[in-house]
């Protein structure tokens, strides 16, 4: 088969198209053909070395999120069969293969049948970061009707389907942003209400949105400095979840207010192979929300194939990308 592998770290250059063995089936696992994957931060910050302790070994075949075919299954797969169409974040870490390649082995426990209002492209957009933030709204916080809701990064990734699924629970939705362009879309995604973070203070928007008593729930899907943001803008007894924690904070804010701080490491059961088939459920409920019209990815306007893999990264390092970036297999 053909794969877009790594032999070292570095920059977008070091990938490079190869010939390798197709994958050989086993127990609890299907053969995929790949038809899509989509970009997630975590793909490049594998590529550049940064989360060497999570790579894969070389030469390396990254990207978790898949979109594809079922040519074969394993023993012991019960629900899924040669022919289904499924979607799931699967690997391109330590001991799972990647997606930039003709065929994957993925764990069966964590695909599901992908939805069928989207094409394979769109599909693949999905999984990664909707199982993000469906564990930190939904089982970090359990986010319900009438509550307020802070998502950072309105148009991000993750951001533009955590909007969706707080909207789906009947939470008041509040979004930063960065543009007026940007305003625009999360308002069509269901956001109540916008906030642009460059023109706009931490205090002032919890002053003029919350009467100055904080968000109940804040979903902070930007990390780093934004976090202590975040702390200043959560209110009493409130919630915190963060999906980029490396880093180190004054708690004192979470302290006076009894407030909360949770973290989301969705590719943990890749790595520790614990709770996989939670993954898997995930995945089902989404793509039935898809169906039913709850839930549309945001995806980047520009087109790639896998070929195209250099100026895929180079994009959504750059800052540029609004929403997701999917490629497709030719």
């Amino acid at each position: 088969m053909k794969a877009h592998v790594i032999t070292q770290f570095g920059d977008v250059s070091v990938f490079n198209k190869m010939e390798l063995a197709k994958p050989a089936i086993k127990p609890g696992y299907a053969l995929v053909k790949v038809h899509a994957t989509s970009v997630n931060p975590i793909d490049t910050k594998i590529r550049a070395g940064l989360v060497p302790h999570i790579s894969p070994v070389f030469p390396a075949i990254l990207h978790g999120d898949i979109a594809g075919t079922i040519v074969e299954v394993g023993e012991g797969v019960k629900d899924l069969k040669p022919g289904d169409e499924v979607f799931g974040c699967v690997g391109g870490v330590k001991g799972e293969g990647g997606a930039l390649a003709d065929f994957i082995v993925a764990d069966a426990n964590l695909i599901a049948k992908r939805p069928t209002i989207l094409s394979m492209t769109e599909a693949a957009a999905l999984p990664l970061v909707c199982i993000t933030a469906w564990e930190a709204l939904f089982e970090k916080v359990k986010v319900s009707s009438g509550q307020q809701v802070l998502v950072h990064a309105g148009t991000g990734g993750v951001g533009h389907v955590a909007i969706q699924l707080a909207k789906w629970a009947g939470a008041k939705v509040y979004t930063t942003v960065s543009s007026e362009k940007k305003s625009e879309i999360v308002k069509l995604l269901g956001a109540d209400e916008v906030i642009n973070y460059k023109t706009e203070s931490v205090q002032d928007y919890v002053n003029r949105l919350t009467n100055g008593k904080g968000f109940e729930v804040i979903f902070d899907t930007v990390g780093g400095a934004n976090i202590d943001n975040s702390l200043s803008a959560v209110a009493n007894y409130g919630h915190v979840i963060t999906i980029q924690a490396r880093s180190s904070h004054d708690l004192t804010p979470l302290y006076t207010k009894s407030a909360s701080l949770h973290a989301v490491l969705m590719l943990l059961p890749l790595l520790s192979h614990q709770q996989r088939k939670r993954h898997g459920e995930i995945l089902k409920q989404i793509s039935k929300l898809v169906d039913e019209g709850v839930i549309k990815p945001l995806i980047d306007p520009h087109q790639f194939t896998f070929d195209d893999i250099a100026k895929a990264h180079a994009l959504l390092e750059s800052g540029n990308a609004i929403g997701k970036i999917v490629l497709h297999n030719d």
